[in-house]
């Protein structure tokens, strides 16, 4: 059977002008021609199309292809063995390139300046979820808070990392405990845990006032990703992230309630005086 060139084209997924180039620089010369003298293709040429796009997409050139398609003695094994080991060479130092992006994006969006396998030996189970990070930066990027605390971040030194993971890890210890024991969410024990939360955002990335406090405990509540940086999923129990919402809530109008009592107190030692 004849084929047109238009035919071939969509057979073959490339473009008529591509077709004409093969034809003019020796490749793939049609083997007939219409009445009017267009180019018609046999199964024999759609065979040889085959071959020239098959080492195409291993990245030979043409010249290399022209080259094996037309020396029938051409050591084709030897040569796609070159081709396989360049193409191993590209892979890997692309994969260097991938996991150099991604630790530009974990510093940019998470402010951790560790490499990979430093922020396994600090971390261990928390991992930093990118989507989430970006997800948080876009919904934070603007207020300062954001931007210190990921600049405090940035700043810190593995050491740094190394006590701050270390006080989180002893928190949760005792957050878990206290929710196995089936403490109140909003007693006391709880709401102590909640406040000392609290102080460690304060203390090692930004200042974390109550009404902060439970906008990042509603995260806790609303997306698996953010509680996860509290408690890995591995510790996770059904119920923990609403327990420690609530806590952090329940402090936040302990918090408040106090203020208020305070101004109260200062008010009337001002009247008294």
């Amino acid at each position: 059977m004849s084929y047109s060139v238009g035919q071939v084209a969509g057979f073959a997924g490339v473009t008529v002008r591509t077709l004409h180039y093969y034809d003019r620089a020796g490749l793939l010369s049609p083997g007939d021609r219409s009445p009017a003298g267009y180019r018609l293709y046999s199964d024999a040429d759609l065979g040889r199309l085959q071959q020239i796009l098959f080492y195409r997409e291993l990245g030979f050139s043409l010249e290399e292809i022209g080259s094996i398609l037309q020396d029938p003695r051409a050591d084709v094994l030897e040569q796609l063995r070159e081709r396989h080991r360049q193409l191993t060479e590209q892979v890997a130092r692309l994969q260097k390139l991938v996991e150099v992006a991604e630790h530009a994006m974990a510093v940019q969006q998470t402010g951790v300046e560790l490499t990979p396998q430093e922020r396994f030996e600090v971390f261990g189970d928390v991992v930093f979820d990118l989507s989430y990070a970006t997800d948080a930066h876009l919904k934070w990027g603007r207020s300062e808070a954001h931007r210190e605390s990921m600049a405090r971040a940035a700043a810190h030194t593995k050491e740094d990392w190394r006590q701050l993971m270390a006080e989180a890890t002893a928190w949760r210890k005792r957050l878990l405990a206290t929710f196995d024991a089936g403490a109140p969410p909003d007693g006391e024990r709880a709401r102590a845990l909640a406040e000392e939360h609290r102080q460690h955002v304060g203390r090692w990335f930004a200042p974390c006032p109550p009404e902060t406090h439970c906008r990042i405990a509603d995260d806790y509540v609303a997306d698996a990703r953010a509680f996860a940086l509290v408690v890995p999923p591995a510790e996770q129990r059904p119920g923990l992230a609403q327990f420690l919402h609530t806590a952090v809530h329940a402090n936040a109008i302990h918090a408040n309630a106090g203020h208020a009592n305070a101004g109260h107190a200062n008010a009337g030692h001002g009247e008294a005086g």
